[in-house]
Protein backbone atom coordinates (compact mmCIF):
# COMPACT_ATOMS: atom_id res chain seq x y z
CA UNK A 1 0.00 0.00 0.00
CA UNK A 2 1.13 3.53 -0.75
CA UNK A 3 0.89 6.41 1.74
CA UNK A 4 -1.90 8.96 2.16
CA UNK A 5 -1.66 11.71 -0.45
CA UNK A 6 -3.54 14.88 -1.35
CA UNK A 7 -4.49 15.74 -4.92
CA UNK A 8 -6.05 18.85 -6.41
CA UNK A 9 -8.99 18.44 -8.80
CA UNK A 10 -7.97 19.68 -12.26
CA UNK A 11 -10.12 21.61 -14.71
CA UNK A 12 -10.56 18.51 -16.87
CA UNK A 13 -12.25 16.72 -13.95
CA UNK A 14 -14.47 19.62 -12.88
CA UNK A 15 -18.05 18.48 -12.37
CA UNK A 16 -17.59 14.70 -12.34
CA UNK A 17 -18.68 12.43 -9.49
CA UNK A 18 -15.99 11.65 -6.95
CA UNK A 19 -16.44 7.89 -7.36
CA UNK A 20 -15.86 8.29 -11.10
CA UNK A 21 -12.81 10.46 -10.36
CA UNK A 22 -11.29 7.66 -8.26
CA UNK A 23 -12.00 4.99 -10.87
CA UNK A 24 -10.38 7.13 -13.59
CA UNK A 25 -7.24 7.91 -11.58
CA UNK A 26 -6.96 4.63 -9.69
CA UNK A 27 -8.22 1.93 -12.08
CA UNK A 28 -6.96 -0.87 -9.81
CA UNK A 29 -9.37 0.27 -7.07
CA UNK A 30 -12.49 -1.88 -6.86
CA UNK A 31 -15.96 -0.38 -6.47
CA UNK A 32 -16.48 -2.15 -3.15
CA UNK A 33 -13.17 -0.97 -1.71
CA UNK A 34 -13.92 2.64 -2.66
CA UNK A 35 -17.38 2.48 -1.08
CA UNK A 36 -15.83 1.16 2.12
CA UNK A 37 -13.29 4.02 2.23
CA UNK A 38 -16.05 6.57 1.66
CA UNK A 39 -18.23 5.10 4.43
CA UNK A 40 -15.33 5.16 6.90
CA UNK A 41 -14.44 8.76 6.02
CA UNK A 42 -10.99 7.81 4.75
CA UNK A 43 -11.66 9.88 1.64
CA UNK A 44 -11.98 13.60 2.37
CA UNK A 45 -12.83 16.52 0.11
CA UNK A 46 -11.56 19.87 1.38
CA UNK A 47 -11.29 18.21 4.79
CA UNK A 48 -14.87 16.92 4.96
CA UNK A 49 -16.59 13.60 4.41
CA UNK A 50 -18.08 13.02 0.98
CA UNK A 51 -20.61 10.69 -0.67
CA UNK A 52 -19.98 8.68 -3.82
CA UNK A 53 -22.37 10.78 -5.97
CA UNK A 54 -20.89 14.15 -4.95
CA UNK A 55 -19.59 16.17 -7.92
CA UNK A 56 -16.14 17.66 -7.46
CA UNK A 57 -15.00 21.12 -8.53
CA UNK A 58 -11.70 22.24 -9.99
CA UNK A 59 -9.31 23.37 -7.26
CA UNK A 60 -10.76 21.17 -4.51
CA UNK A 61 -8.39 19.07 -2.39
CA UNK A 62 -8.93 15.30 -2.24
CA UNK A 63 -7.42 13.25 0.57
CA UNK A 64 -6.48 9.94 -1.02
CA UNK A 65 -5.99 7.07 1.44
CA UNK A 66 -3.50 4.25 0.76
CA UNK A 67 -4.32 2.71 -2.60
CA UNK A 68 -3.90 -0.90 -3.74
CA UNK A 69 -0.64 -1.45 -5.59
CA UNK A 70 -0.50 -3.49 -8.80
CA UNK A 71 0.77 -6.43 -6.71
CA UNK A 72 -2.08 -6.32 -4.17
CA UNK A 73 -4.97 -5.21 -6.38
CA UNK A 74 -7.41 -7.61 -7.99
CA UNK A 75 -6.52 -8.30 -11.61
CA UNK A 76 -8.65 -5.71 -13.33
CA UNK A 77 -7.91 -4.14 -16.70
CA UNK A 78 -8.23 -0.32 -16.61
CA UNK A 79 -10.97 1.04 -18.85
CA UNK A 80 -8.49 3.00 -20.97
CA UNK A 81 -6.59 -0.24 -21.69
CA UNK A 82 -9.55 -2.14 -23.10
CA UNK A 83 -8.95 -3.75 -26.46
CA UNK A 84 -8.64 -1.25 -29.30
CA UNK A 85 -9.37 -2.44 -32.81
CA UNK A 86 -7.42 -1.60 -35.95
CA UNK A 87 -10.40 0.54 -37.00
CA UNK A 88 -10.19 2.45 -33.70
CA UNK A 89 -6.48 3.08 -34.23
CA UNK A 90 -7.02 4.37 -37.75
CA UNK A 91 -9.93 6.53 -36.56
CA UNK A 92 -8.20 8.31 -33.66
CA UNK A 93 -5.00 8.80 -35.66
CA UNK A 94 -7.01 10.38 -38.48
CA UNK A 95 -8.16 13.10 -36.07
CA UNK A 96 -4.64 14.38 -35.28
CA UNK A 97 -4.04 17.89 -36.66
CA UNK A 98 -0.88 18.72 -34.68
CA UNK A 99 1.76 16.60 -33.00
CA UNK A 100 5.13 17.35 -31.45
CA UNK A 101 7.22 15.97 -28.60
CA UNK A 102 4.96 17.48 -25.93
CA UNK A 103 1.52 18.15 -27.41
CA UNK A 104 -1.04 16.38 -29.56
CA UNK A 105 -4.09 18.24 -30.89
CA UNK A 106 -7.04 16.38 -32.39
CA UNK A 107 -10.10 17.59 -34.27
CA UNK A 108 -12.81 15.79 -32.30
CA UNK A 109 -16.00 14.96 -34.21
CA UNK A 110 -19.38 15.94 -32.78
CA UNK A 111 -21.06 13.03 -31.01
CA UNK A 112 -17.87 11.54 -29.56
CA UNK A 113 -17.56 11.98 -25.79
CA UNK A 114 -14.22 13.01 -24.32
CA UNK A 115 -14.57 10.74 -21.28
CA UNK A 116 -16.73 7.76 -20.37
CA UNK A 117 -19.82 7.76 -18.19
CA UNK A 118 -23.09 5.93 -17.69
CA UNK A 119 -24.01 4.38 -21.03
CA UNK A 120 -20.95 5.87 -22.76
CA UNK A 121 -18.60 3.13 -23.92
CA UNK A 122 -16.78 4.82 -26.80
CA UNK A 123 -14.88 8.00 -25.98
CA UNK A 124 -11.59 9.79 -26.65
CA UNK A 125 -10.05 8.76 -23.33
CA UNK A 126 -10.58 5.11 -24.20
CA UNK A 127 -8.76 5.50 -27.52
CA UNK A 128 -5.67 7.41 -26.37
CA UNK A 129 -3.49 4.30 -26.15
CA UNK A 130 -3.58 4.25 -29.96
CA UNK A 131 -1.68 7.56 -29.99
CA UNK A 132 1.30 6.35 -27.96
CA UNK A 133 4.51 6.88 -29.92
CA UNK A 134 7.82 5.11 -29.50
CA UNK A 135 9.16 5.49 -25.95
CA UNK A 136 6.22 7.76 -25.10
CA UNK A 137 3.71 7.76 -22.26
CA UNK A 138 -0.01 7.40 -22.84
CA UNK A 139 -1.34 10.87 -23.79
CA UNK A 140 -3.29 12.74 -21.12
CA UNK A 141 -6.41 14.88 -21.34
CA UNK A 142 -5.82 18.43 -20.08
CA UNK A 143 -9.28 19.90 -20.77
CA UNK A 144 -12.67 18.86 -22.15
CA UNK A 145 -15.22 19.91 -24.74
CA UNK A 146 -18.85 18.78 -24.88
CA UNK A 147 -19.80 15.55 -26.58
CA UNK A 148 -21.95 17.45 -29.11
CA UNK A 149 -19.21 20.01 -29.82
CA UNK A 150 -16.64 19.36 -32.53
CA UNK A 151 -13.14 20.68 -32.84
CA UNK A 152 -9.90 21.19 -30.98
CA UNK A 153 -8.97 18.95 -28.08
CA UNK A 154 -5.48 19.31 -26.61
CA UNK A 155 -3.57 16.32 -25.21
CA UNK A 156 -0.26 16.15 -23.34
CA UNK A 157 2.27 13.46 -24.22
CA UNK A 158 4.02 13.44 -20.83
CA UNK A 159 3.51 14.36 -17.18
CA UNK A 160 5.44 17.64 -17.32
CA UNK A 161 3.53 18.84 -20.38
CA UNK A 162 0.23 17.85 -18.74
CA UNK A 163 1.05 19.92 -15.66
CA UNK A 164 1.95 23.02 -17.71
CA UNK A 165 -0.99 22.76 -20.10
CA UNK A 166 -3.48 22.17 -17.27
CA UNK A 167 -2.10 25.26 -15.51
CA UNK A 168 -2.50 27.29 -18.72
CA UNK A 169 -6.19 26.37 -19.00
CA UNK A 170 -6.78 27.04 -15.32
CA UNK A 171 -5.04 30.45 -15.38
CA UNK A 172 -6.93 31.53 -18.54
CA UNK A 173 -3.67 31.77 -20.54
CA UNK A 174 -5.24 29.48 -23.13
CA UNK A 175 -7.21 31.51 -25.68
CA UNK A 176 -10.07 29.67 -27.39
CA UNK A 177 -12.17 30.48 -30.44
CA UNK A 178 -15.44 28.73 -31.23
CA UNK A 179 -17.50 29.10 -34.37
CA UNK A 180 -21.26 28.63 -34.21
CA UNK A 181 -24.40 29.08 -36.24
CA UNK A 182 -27.08 30.72 -34.10
CA UNK A 183 -30.77 31.33 -34.70
CA UNK A 184 -31.42 34.98 -35.55
CA UNK A 185 -28.88 37.81 -35.55
CA UNK A 186 -27.35 39.10 -32.29
CA UNK A 187 -27.85 42.77 -31.50
CA UNK A 188 -25.46 44.36 -30.81
CA UNK A 189 -23.31 42.35 -33.23
CA UNK A 190 -20.42 42.18 -30.75
CA UNK A 191 -20.44 42.04 -26.99
CA UNK A 192 -19.50 40.52 -23.66
CA UNK A 193 -21.64 38.01 -21.77
CA UNK A 194 -21.09 37.75 -18.01
CA UNK A 195 -23.52 35.35 -16.33
CA UNK A 196 -23.06 33.09 -13.31
CA UNK A 197 -24.01 29.45 -14.00
CA UNK A 198 -24.84 26.40 -11.90
CA UNK A 199 -26.17 22.89 -12.47
CA UNK A 200 -29.89 22.21 -11.97
CA UNK A 201 -31.89 18.96 -12.22
CA UNK A 202 -34.06 18.41 -15.29
CA UNK A 203 -37.30 16.45 -15.15
CA UNK A 204 -37.31 13.40 -12.87
CA UNK A 205 -34.45 14.07 -10.43
CA UNK A 206 -34.05 10.33 -9.76
CA UNK A 207 -32.66 9.93 -13.29
CA UNK A 208 -29.79 12.30 -12.52
CA UNK A 209 -30.34 14.54 -15.56
CA UNK A 210 -28.93 18.03 -15.22
CA UNK A 211 -28.31 21.15 -17.25
CA UNK A 212 -26.68 24.49 -16.65
CA UNK A 213 -28.82 27.49 -15.73
CA UNK A 214 -28.15 31.17 -14.91
CA UNK A 215 -27.72 31.54 -11.16
CA UNK A 216 -26.48 34.93 -9.99
CA UNK A 217 -26.74 33.96 -6.32
CA UNK A 218 -24.95 30.63 -6.14
CA UNK A 219 -23.46 30.08 -9.60
CA UNK A 220 -19.91 30.32 -10.91
CA UNK A 221 -19.01 33.39 -12.92
CA UNK A 222 -18.74 32.70 -16.65
CA UNK A 223 -17.57 35.17 -19.28
CA UNK A 224 -17.70 35.02 -23.07
CA UNK A 225 -16.96 37.58 -25.79
CA UNK A 226 -18.75 37.22 -29.10
CA UNK A 227 -18.56 38.68 -32.61
CA UNK A 228 -21.05 38.27 -35.45
CA UNK A 229 -19.08 37.34 -38.58
CA UNK A 230 -21.83 36.84 -41.18
CA UNK A 231 -25.62 36.74 -41.39
CA UNK A 232 -28.24 35.14 -43.63
CA UNK A 233 -31.02 37.69 -43.48
CA UNK A 234 -32.56 37.60 -40.02
CA UNK A 235 -32.67 33.78 -39.82
CA UNK A 236 -29.15 32.64 -39.00
CA UNK A 237 -25.84 34.23 -38.04
CA UNK A 238 -22.29 32.92 -38.01
CA UNK A 239 -20.87 33.91 -34.63
CA UNK A 240 -17.37 33.70 -33.15
CA UNK A 241 -17.33 33.00 -29.41
CA UNK A 242 -14.26 33.67 -27.27
CA UNK A 243 -14.82 32.06 -23.83
CA UNK A 244 -12.72 33.43 -20.98
CA UNK A 245 -13.94 30.84 -18.50
CA UNK A 246 -14.65 27.19 -19.25
CA UNK A 247 -17.89 26.19 -17.53
CA UNK A 248 -19.86 23.17 -18.63
CA UNK A 249 -22.13 24.07 -21.61
CA UNK A 250 -21.10 27.72 -21.15
CA UNK A 251 -21.46 28.81 -24.78
CA UNK A 252 -24.75 26.99 -25.24
CA UNK A 253 -26.28 28.75 -22.22
CA UNK A 254 -24.74 32.11 -23.12
CA UNK A 255 -26.14 31.90 -26.64
CA UNK A 256 -29.60 31.32 -25.18
CA UNK A 257 -29.06 34.16 -22.70
CA UNK A 258 -28.69 36.68 -25.55
CA UNK A 259 -31.76 35.22 -27.25
CA UNK A 260 -30.01 33.30 -30.03
CA UNK A 261 -29.72 29.54 -29.40
CA UNK A 262 -27.11 27.51 -31.25
CA UNK A 263 -28.59 25.79 -34.29
CA UNK A 264 -29.26 22.12 -33.50
CA UNK A 265 -28.92 22.51 -29.72
CA UNK A 266 -32.29 21.11 -28.71
CA UNK A 267 -31.24 20.62 -25.08
CA UNK A 268 -31.05 24.37 -24.47
CA UNK A 269 -32.85 25.87 -27.43
CA UNK A 270 -35.79 23.45 -27.76
CA UNK A 271 -37.69 23.60 -31.05
CA UNK A 272 -36.41 27.14 -31.63
CA UNK A 273 -32.97 25.62 -32.30
CA UNK A 274 -34.24 23.96 -35.49
CA UNK A 275 -35.21 26.68 -37.99
CA UNK A 276 -37.00 25.49 -41.12
CA UNK A 277 -34.28 26.09 -43.69
CA UNK A 278 -33.49 23.74 -46.57
CA UNK A 279 -30.14 21.98 -46.25
CA UNK A 280 -29.83 22.63 -42.52
CA UNK A 281 -28.37 19.70 -40.56
CA UNK A 282 -29.97 18.98 -37.17
CA UNK A 283 -26.68 18.40 -35.31
CA UNK A 284 -25.41 21.10 -32.94
CA UNK A 285 -23.51 23.78 -34.87
CA UNK A 286 -20.76 24.54 -32.35
CA UNK A 287 -17.12 24.02 -33.28
CA UNK A 288 -13.90 24.61 -31.34
CA UNK A 289 -12.14 26.39 -34.20
CA UNK A 290 -8.79 27.59 -32.82
CA UNK A 291 -6.63 27.75 -29.75
CA UNK A 292 -3.58 29.71 -28.68
CA UNK A 293 -1.77 28.33 -25.66
CA UNK A 294 1.70 28.55 -24.08
CA UNK A 295 3.71 25.58 -25.34
CA UNK A 296 5.25 23.42 -22.59
CA UNK A 297 8.67 23.80 -24.25
CA UNK A 298 8.35 27.59 -24.63
CA UNK A 299 6.68 30.02 -27.00
CA UNK A 300 3.06 29.75 -28.08
CA UNK A 301 1.18 27.07 -29.94
CA UNK A 302 -1.67 28.17 -32.21
CA UNK A 303 -3.75 25.57 -34.02
CA UNK A 304 -6.99 25.74 -36.00
CA UNK A 305 -9.40 22.92 -36.92
CA UNK A 306 -11.46 22.69 -40.13
CA UNK A 307 -15.25 22.72 -39.82
CA UNK A 308 -17.00 19.34 -39.49
CA UNK A 309 -18.98 17.95 -42.43
CA UNK A 310 -22.41 18.90 -41.07
CA UNK A 311 -21.38 22.56 -40.61
CA UNK A 312 -19.73 22.63 -44.04
CA UNK A 313 -23.06 21.43 -45.45
CA UNK A 314 -24.94 24.21 -43.67
CA UNK A 315 -22.38 26.85 -44.67
CA UNK A 316 -22.81 25.86 -48.32
CA UNK A 317 -26.60 25.84 -48.08
CA UNK A 318 -26.65 29.35 -46.60
CA UNK A 319 -23.77 30.83 -48.57
CA UNK A 320 -21.20 31.33 -45.83
CA UNK A 321 -17.56 30.85 -46.91
CA UNK A 322 -15.10 29.44 -44.36
CA UNK A 323 -12.16 31.03 -46.20
CA UNK A 324 -13.60 34.50 -45.58
CA UNK A 325 -12.61 34.25 -41.92
CA UNK A 326 -9.70 31.84 -42.15
CA UNK A 327 -6.09 32.58 -41.29
CA UNK A 328 -4.60 34.34 -38.27
CA UNK A 329 -7.09 34.83 -35.43
CA UNK A 330 -7.59 38.41 -34.25
CA UNK A 331 -7.84 37.59 -30.56
CA UNK A 332 -9.88 40.16 -28.60
CA UNK A 333 -8.37 41.97 -25.64
CA UNK A 334 -9.72 39.91 -22.73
Amino acid sequence: MSNVTNRIISDVDDGIRIDKWFHQHYPALSHGHLQKMLRKGQVRLDGGRVKANHRVQAGQDVRVPPMPTPDTAPKKKPSHQQKITDADIAFIQSLVIHRDQHVIVINKPAGLAVQGGTGTHRHVDGLLAALVGKNEERPRLVHRIDKDTSGILVLATNTNAARKLTAAFKSKEARKLYWAAVVGVPSPPTGRIDIALSKAPVGDSSRGREQMVPDEDGGKRSITYYETLERAGQQIAWVAFYPVTGRTHQLRVHAMAIGHPIVGDGKYGGEEAFPLIDGLDRQAHLHSRAIQIPHPAGGKLEVSAPLPAHMVKTWRAIGFLEKDHDGIVDWPDM
